[in-house]
């Protein structure tokens, strides 16, 4: 249950990002809204560390299995991206 609890109040911000997403047209991805408003609210004292803590940690180790999908996706398309390669990897610098 206390997984579930701290769960919600991660996802609780990640809506919240995004509705300020929605709200503040800024080119700004509502998943660091939901990090900066998390943060701020950590700062605050709104939110206790422990209140998020070992949620947090489970996904931080998770986080690397999230990009699977997407390298199957690079490696997939590369025939249309190995042209492109060099401004690709000069945007993402």
């Amino acid at each position: 249950m206390k997984y579930l609890s701290q769960f919600l109040i991660i996802l609780g911000f990640t809506f919240a990002g995004e509705a300020l997403q929605r709200i503040i047209p800024l080119p700004i991805p509502a998943s660091v809204y939901g990090l900066l408003l998390l943060f701020g609210a950590l700062c605050l004292g709104l939110v206790k560390l422990e209140q998020v803590k070992e949620t947090g940690h489970f996904l931080a180790s998770i986080l690397p299995l999230l990009f699977v999908a997407p390298t199957v996706g690079i490696i997939e398309q590369w025939g249309l991206i190995a042209d492109k390669l060099l401004p690709i990897a000069l945007i993402l610098v």
